[in-house]
């Protein structure tokens, strides 16, 4: 009889099952669990549960409490927060993206952070608008660059300012992008004074921006909304609009400013 070759595709779908058959496993106790009761309860071979749960224990995703007994790890938690503001955030404005959008006749990104970047995660404008600034979906951009980013950036201490400072090497694409560090730190000071940010032709030549934060309801910023516009057209009587449209998606969230 012939034993045909496990293609590793099947192989590699195969142990992400197993590994999922282990979370669901944990997640049915609330107290910690044995490995046999794993293995029972998974239908995993015991030694094949203690390979996969020792993986899963280096990548935060199991904790072992104690040689043999296993629970759920605060990486699942940490994963779960940053997928929930994102889409909970997501849901909240896309309405009041479209009605500033309608307003200003410019497009509207909603991004979030990742690391050293801002990601766009939607935007809202009209393709019968005229000449706009349309950032794609899923795109990045450094946050030194952003008015978004800026915001973000401001919020941060200033240990981890200068370290990521250090990181990026503030690259710069134009000759309006800050590049030191002393100016990137004045500009921090004041986007937090103030309260929005912008980006004067420092990402992109031509182009200039205006953002303002959106806080959840622990006040924390999980967000920027920002108006993107070409350098001539952007007008200031926008940022007010904007600011407002950024704290009423926040008061959906339930935020609530402290006074």
């Amino acid at each position: 009889m012939k034993i045909e070759p496990v293609p590793e595709q099947k192989t590699t779908i195969q142990v992400i099952e197993r590994m999922v058959a282990l979370l669901d496993a944990l997640a049915k106790y609330p107290d910690p669990v044995s490995l046999k009761e794993l293995s029972k309860v998974s239908g995993l071979h015991p030694s094949t549960a203690h390979r996969i749960l020792n993986d899963l224990v280096l990548t935060r995703f199991v904790d072992r409490i104690e040689p043999g007994t296993y629970r759920l790890g605060m990486r699942l938690l940490e994963l779960g927060n940053v997928v929930k503001s994102r889409l909970s955030v997501r849901e909240a404005a896309v309405d009041f993206m479209r009605a500033l959008h309608k307003r200003t006749q410019q497009t509207i990104n909603l991004s979030v952070r990742q690391g050293d970047e801002i990601v766009y995660i939607d935007r809202s404008f009209s393709e019968r608008s005229g000449m706009q600034v349309v950032r794609a979906i899923g795109g990045r951009a450094p946050l030194h660059l952003t008015s978004t980013g800026k915001l973000f950036l401001s919020v941060d201490e200033p240990k981890a300012i200068r370290a990521y400072a250090t990181r990026t090497g503030l690259a710069g694409h134009n000759k309006n992008s800050i590049t030191d560090l002393p100016k990137l730190e004045r500009e921090l000071s004041l986007v937090k004074s103030r309260g929005y940010a912008r980006d004067n032709e420092e990402l992109e030549l031509g182009v200039r921006c205006m953002a303002a934060g959106i806080h959840d309801d622990s006040g924390k910023l999980i967000a920027g909304l920002s108006i993107s516009a070409p350098a001539d057209r952007l007008q200031e009587e926008w940022l007010e609009d904007l600011v407002s449209t950024a704290n009423q998606i926040s008061a959906t969230l339930g935020y609530i400013p402290v006074e």
